[in-house]
């Protein structure tokens, strides 16, 4: 099994009003940043367990005492969702596995299982919302990602079919939920209630229902 060259976790800085806006209400906005911490803590530590060469935070905004050693940090691209993707993966020289800050409940094995790039050229993991949670590419191309529909319905399916109609072997993982809604989050944090955003979650659902 190989492993990719970079890891890249695409975030955004966790500071109320600019992340987890869907969770307000019920959440506060600040809530909703500690929330959205939590989770992106969650997954670059989850990045951190897994092998590999190189492990990056393609980042909107500063990094702060959230992030973990042993990341190098990105500026993200100034554009659409599409182009700053597609500008992550040209900046790696070789095999990457691109992931988002809203699925907490990954864990090594399922990065891990990713990062074969002998069994596939292109790893695809959906999102329940039609988006994407996961991309890795072993030969990354930019131009796989540019023009692709993002925060749609159907996000998932084009990627997927841009990746087929390049001649690409694409294998798939597991439907994940995003962390977006506060539904989502209380299905997300039941998954891995020992997490950080488990954890979390737990204290702001215990003192809401303090509070009343």
């Amino acid at each position: 099994m190989t492993c990719p060259t970079t890891l890249l976790v695409i975030a955004k800085e966790p500071l109320p009003g600019r992340v987890k806006t869907r969770l307000t209400p019920p959440y506060s906005p600040s809530e909703a940043a500690r929330l959205a911490e939590a989770a992106l803590v969650d997954t670059l530590e989850a990045v951190r367990a897994t092998p590999a060469h190189r492990r990056v935070l393609v980042l909107d905004g500063t990094p702060g005492p959230w992030l973990p050693s042993g990341f190098e940090v990105w500026q993200q691209y100034a554009g659409g969702l599409d182009d700053r993707l597609a500008d992550a993966f040209a900046r790696c020289g070789g095999p990457a596995l691109l992931i988002g800050m809203d699925t907490p409940q990954v864990n090594p094995e399922l990065l891990s299982r990713a990062t074969d790039f002998e069994a596939a050229d292109a790893w695809f993991g959906p999102a329940d919302d039609g988006g994407f949670w996961a991309l890795g590419l072993a030969a990354p191309d930019p131009e796989l990602l540019r023009g692709v529909p993002m925060s749609v319905a159907h996000t998932g399916a084009v990627q997927r079919r841009r990746l087929l109609e390049a001649g690409l072997r694409v294998r798939d993982l597991p439907v994940l939920r995003d962390v977006d809604t506060a539904a989502d989050a209380c299905a997300v944090a039941a998954e891995v209630p020992t997490s950080l955003f488990g954890r979390l979650h737990a204290d702001l659902v215990s003192s809401r229902a303090s509070a009343r």
